[in-house]
């Protein structure tokens, strides 16, 4: 056996390319961006009218003017007009090119108007207020939005203001999710007394729908040529198989021979840790392998902990560690790093963990009343509140 830290060396050292893509848009929320996005043009284009109101020239308003004639008008989306008389003012929509020779924007509530003549009320104006000066955001050529970011509704509106409609990201890797057994019925089946039905799978396709990954299900059961024949194929076809089941010590547990069979290259098998020891992780040139344990919570940790990170390796995304204060005492005695469950507050600015007691790794029940795993490490034994250790967040 190897230890986390070990195994999780091991799989960020085998990342995957999986390529790029041109894709719309408005279709990129989530995916991972691969080129830079650099202003067309400077942000604002042009001095922009941030208030309904009147612009005036401010040396006017300076020199004791209070009272404007309306000279025109200058609407959202029109050309730019001029003020021609330093003496007058221009009515202007927020959004409006700022008129030539106007540099001051006063707020229609800050003045009345009669028989065409704007007077304003306040005493106080100061030069260029409510105006957005041209290239303040950026100016023509900055980088606005970095390669490898992952796209939020944030990053659309960049996109669609310097006219990206088609946008290069990461390809997603083309993925299997296989469940194994003959205790296992479909979803809608009713179980005899000796089957449950199948739920890892679903979870797994959950966890990667969370990164935007599809993925396909098969179901395959304990039969050991109809296992062979089957990952064979799947071997050539998908970039990433996720295995729940059949990787442990039980005589019907055939996937890592059937593996070494198939010329996978076994990378490790079995990692002191709890839940999911017997975590099996292979490759071929072409494909990643992932087996996890069978028990739901296995599947579900070792996901979260070893998929995830490999697959933001993969495309390019640089990730932080978040760690919380355990709320209570912890005991845990193998010589095994336990990825404990627990509920998430916080409080006066930390990120605190609440230890929740679970039924094993098969008690899949328990992840609906918890938000994360803590990471207990396999140094020692005692785990005191206050302390603080990584976490792996699934809510």
């Amino acid at each position: 056996m190897i230890s986390v830290k070990e195994a999780k060396n091991i799989v960020l050292n085998s990342p995957q390319d999986f390529g790029v893509e041109e894709i719309p848009f408005i279709k990129s929320v989530g995916r991972i961006l691969k080129e830079k996005i650099v202003a067309d043009r400077d942000f604002p284009p042009f001095n922009r009218v941030s208030m309904d109101g009147i612009a005036i020239d401010f040396q006017s308003f300076k020199n004791g003017q209070r009272s404007f004639k309306i000279e025109g008008i200058q609407a959202a989306g029109s050309e730019q007009i001029t003020l021609n008389n330093s003496a007058n003012c221009i009515e202007v929509m927020t959004g409006a090119v700022l008129p030539n020779k106007a540099n001051t924007v006063i707020r229609y509530e800050d003045v009345s108007t009669e028989n065409g003549i704007a007077t304003i009320n306040i005493e106080t104006v100061c030069d260029r207020q409510n105006v957005h000066q041209k290239g303040k955001d950026g100016k023509i050529g900055d980088l606005l939005i970095e390669e490898n970011t992952i796209i939020s509704a944030a990053e659309i509106g960049v996109l669609a203001t310097v006219g990206k409609s088609l946008v290069k990201v990461a390809k997603q890797p083309k993925v299997m999710i296989v469940s194994t057994g003959d205790e296992l019925v479909g979803v809608d089946e009713i179980p005899l007394e000796h089957q449950i039905r199948r739920s890892n799978v679903f979870t797994l396709v959950s966890l990667l729908e969370r990164l935007h990954i599809s993925s396909e299900t098969a179901h395959i059961t304990d039969d050991k040529p109809i296992l062979k024949s089957k990952i064979e194929a799947y071997l050539q076809e998908y970039d990433v198989l996720l295995f729940s089941g059949a990787v442990s010590k039980g005589k019907y547990d055939f996937l890592p021979e059937v593996f070494d069979e198939l010329g996978v290259e076994k990378l490790f098998h079995k990692v002191t840790q709890r839940p999911g020891k017997p975590f099996f992780y292979g490759k071929t040139s072409g494909c990643n392998i992932f087996g996890f344990p069978g028990n739901p919570i296995s599947t579900f940790v070792n996901c979260l902990a070893y998929f995830y990170p490999w697959y933001y390796k993969s495309v390019g995304v640089e990730t932080k560690e978040e760690t919380a204060i355990l709320n209570a005492d912890a005991t845990f005695k193998p010589n095994l790093t336990y990825f404990l469950q627990v509920k998430l507050e916080s409080k006066f600015g930390h990120l605190v963990a609440f230890p929740i007691s679970g039924n094993g790794s098969g008690d899949l029940a328990s992840l609906v009343k918890t938000d994360a795993f803590i990471q207990l490490p396999n140094d020692k034994t005692e785990f005191k509140k206050g302390e603080s250790f990584p976490i792996i967040r699934y809510r």
